[in-house]
């Protein structure tokens, strides 16, 4: 009896240690396939000036249908639920993919999506579209790049020089199994006065690299981690490739393989407020799980803590995180074969307290 009591307490803790572990991460599944758009890879998500957040993703029957659109949705500030969402760009005759939505320090909401033009992602360029009344409506599109292959998919940072820095690769190859060896990572460096887009260098590696996340640890000191290229198949040398910039990003140091996994999937980047450093990916070499959150608090020397966000079977891929006026992390990403948009919320501290 007595053996029974210590057995049934232990439980008991264990449950409560559970619960309590698990109140520190909210999760809400943002759209499912029951929404128009059954296909919803990758998202986005920013918080507007006014405290909305506003969410995009691409969508459809598929990720090469030629329907797929770029939808976006709006959650008022003070509001608990997401409304349906709207289709925000839509090329003829062509398929939309990757959406970043970022609001830049003068108010203007850039939507930044990819358009593909034939049968794989190498055919692809980079459009955008802006708003000048907080996401509310949209300007035509432009086209930013050219290049067959270019494509966008992580949020741009501000530059202690005043320049906004936008991630960008270029993808080769004609298998949709893989890219090619020559795939390379690559930004675009905007400058507020003339308004123009213009090409940095390129992040080469032995491999490939695509999808880079960046940050500025000091002026013109610059890091990026970068999915590796390459296939699927099961490895045990698929690492994230990392890179350094000394001058704003205008050249970049031969990427690296780092000493986190990657399992060909995208990771996110991101410097906190307090000069933290957030990477979240896949930890593994083969799988899409589980989605790990790291955090660095000696400028990307070492990332002692970190936590699995979400972990067991299944595919959790396409991470991409904000961090919101009121300090806390806001994760969304994919699930359940591509048809799922999840949004995570957390403290840094539910990371560094698992340390």
């Amino acid at each position: 009896m007595l053996l029974n009591a210590i057995r049934a307490v232990l439980v008991g803790l264990a449950i409560s240690g559970l619960a309590g572990a698990a109140e520190d991460i909210t999760f809400e599944r943002v759209y499912g396939p029951e929404v128009p758009g059954r296909y919803k890879h990758p998202a986005a998500i920013e918080e507007l000036a006014n405290g909305d957040l506003y969410l995009v993703y691409y969508g459809g029957e598929g990720e090469y249908e030629g329907d797929t659109a770029v939808f976006g949705a709006r959650k008022r500030a003070g509001e608990n639920s997401w409304p349906a969402p709207r289709v925000v760009a839509d090329t003829p005759f062509t398929g939309d993919g990757n959406a970043v939505v970022w609001q830049a320090p003068d108010g203007l909401v850039w939507l930044f999506y990819v358009c593909r033009f034939g049968e794989t992602w190498s055919t692809s360029r980079i459009k955008a579209k802006v708003s000048r009344d907080g996401a509310e409506t949209w300007s035509d599109s432009l086209l930013l790049t050219l290049e067959p292959g270019t494509m966008v998919r992580n949020r741009p940072i501000v530059l202690s020089n005043g320049e906004y820095l936008l991630p960008i690769y270029h993808e080769t190859g004609e298998d949709t199994e893989k890219t090619g060896a020559d795939t390379t990572s690559l930004f675009l460096r905007y400058n507020s006065k003339t308004k123009k887009w213009t090409e940095t260098g390129r992040i080469r590696s032995p491999k490939g690299n695509l999808q880079p996340g960046v940050v500025e640890l000091e002026p013109g000191h610059l890091i990026a981690y970068c999915r590796r290229a390459g296939d699927y198949l099961p490895t045990t040398k698929g690492y994230i490739v990392r890179s350094e910039s000394r001058d704003y990003g205008q050249t970049w140091a031969e990427g690296i393989d780092s000493k986190f996994p990657n399992p060909n999937a995208a990771i996110d980047f991101l410097k906190l407020r307090n000069g933290h450093l957030l990477l979240v990916y896949n930890n593994s070499m083969s799988d899409r799980t589980p989605l790990t959150a790291a955090i660095s608090v000696d400028g990307d020397q070492s990332y002692a803590a970190s936590r699995d966000i979400v972990s067991g079977p299944g595919d959790f891929g396409y991470p991409y995180a904000i961090q919101s006026r009121d300090g806390k992390i806001h994760l969304v990403y994919t699930s359940d074969e591509r048809t799922v948009v999840n949004h995570a919320v957390f403290e840094e501290g539910a990371i560094l307290r698992r340390k």
